[in-house]
């Protein structure tokens, strides 16, 4: 059974990505169902941001942040 689910993002990522699922002859619903299918079946989410940041450690902001400057948008 399918239900609805309200989601919010910026009007332009919208419109690009209904602009891409139709140059893939799909929709953005069909898409996201995809998407929340798969994301919903990997249990091994935290096992793959481990790995992933073993990989990138060389990476460094060059300096601390203050909790200000950390939370601004």
């Amino acid at each position: 059974m399918l239900k609805n689910i309200t989601l919010s993002a910026e009007e332009k990522h919208i419109e690009e990505a209904r602009k891409k699922a139709k140059l893939n002859n799909t929709t953005l619903n069909e898409v996201f169902r995809h998407w929340l299918s798969s994301y919903s079946r990997d249990k091994n989410l935290s096992g793959k941001l481990e790995l992933f940041l073993s990989k990138t450690n060389y990476v460094t902001s060059g300096r601390g942040f203050t909790k200000d400057e950390l939370n601004e948008r």
